[in-house]
């Protein structure tokens, strides 16, 4: 995969969390497709972490640039994955103006790693009401966008077909549901 290395790593990745720890392991992930292990770093059980919309925005940054053929099962299942955890009616909260706020100072894990026991115990960085729906907002904004790019390779990878009508599907179900808000 070619994927903009530099660009990815502007990204505090050491500063964000995962469902299992910190994200430092993100960008040598996507650079070598570890799509399960991603999955499980950005989604667990309904939720999605700090780093969910940040390694979306870069997996989808790279898509329309590959191959088709160089699209994996493993990746559109990460897709569904996420896109299934989008459940909500109606926001709780605002989510902040633009994704980029979530690298503020204020949402971001401390440099030293040592105090991470600590900080989940109390209210966590990043986990603060509008940060967290956040993470829910941008993440389902840019697979919508997606949208073309999901129908385009189902359209030409016949094998990939069943994952990505599942996975547009529940996306064309959020649609409907954000038309009606």
């Amino acid at each position: 995969m070619q994927i903009a290395y530099q660009e990815m790593l502007t990204i505090p990745w050491h500063r964000l969390t995962t469902a299992y720890g910190r994200g430092t392991k993100i960008p040598e992930l996507i650079k070598m497709e570890q799509y399960g292990e991603l999955a499980q770093l950005i989604e667990h059980q309904g939720t999605l972490w700090q780093v969910t919309p940040w390694v979306i925005q870069q997996l989808l940054y790279t898509l329309p640039n590959r191959s088709v053929e160089s699209v994996k099962k493993e990746e559109i299942q990460l897709y569904i994955a996420v896109a299934s955890a989008f459940t909500w009616d109606e926001l709780t909260s605002s989510p902040v103006q633009h994704m980029d706020e979530l690298l503020q100072e204020k949402w971001l894990w401390s440099v030293v790693e040592d105090e991470d026991e600590e900080e989940w115990e109390e209210e966590p960085r990043g986990y603060e009401e509008c940060a967290f729906i956040s993470y829910y907002v941008y993440s389902e904004y840019q697979m919508r966008a997606a949208i073309p790019l999901f129908q385009n390779i189902a359209n030409m990878r016949k094998d990939l077909a069943p994952s990505l009508t599942e996975l547009l599907e529940l996306l064309a179900n959020r649609q409907k549901l954000w038309e009606t808000i």
